[in-house]
């Protein structure tokens, strides 16, 4: 989680004042007493998150899901929308004009522009997290069908 806010904001979160960035990870964990796992976007092919913003603040890029923090209006349309609950609403250090701080939808975007990303993939220790790439999807199906074939035969 502090790899994804590092990518995202940089290393100065740790010389500068807590209060002057926001500290918004895009994954979260789940924890329970045996086991841990991330809840982050699966970034669908057709994302009902992306169906369901009415400000048009998300987007597909490539092959991520992204969201324009500048566009979104925190309706939490896309939060009901995901069936993964992998998008929540945050507030950020924005000031709003009533003075209220801005409350935005955060999400995994695959750390879109930030080099060597995602940036949770490189850190992790365990290798439990992965970039599929479609190719690898490719060979892994036709792996498990000529080894269902050979089963059969």
């Amino acid at each position: 989680m502090i790899s994804c806010v590092v990518a995202h904001e940089g290393a100065r979160i740790f010389e500068i004042d807590p209060d002057g960035y926001d500290f918004n990870p895009r994954l979260f964990m789940v924890k329970t007493a045996r086991i841990s796992a991330p809840v982050q976007c699966k970034h669908c092919e057709n994302p009902a998150c992306k169906s369901a913003c009415t400000s048009n603040a998300i987007t597909v890029e490539g092959n991520a899901v992204v969201i324009n923090r500048n566009k979104c209006i925190g309706c939490k349309n896309c939060v009901i929308a995901c069936p993964f609950g992998a998008v929540e609403i945050v507030e950020t250090a924005e000031v709003q004009t009533d003075g209220s701080f801005k409350k935005i939808a955060n999400k995994c975007d695959l750390c879109a522009g930030v080099a060597d990303s995602p940036s949770c993939v490189k850190v992790c220790l365990t290798e439990a997290l992965s970039l599929v790439s479609e190719e690898k999807l490719e060979t892994s199906l036709e792996e498990k069908r000529k080894n269902a074939v050979l089963c059969q035969g």
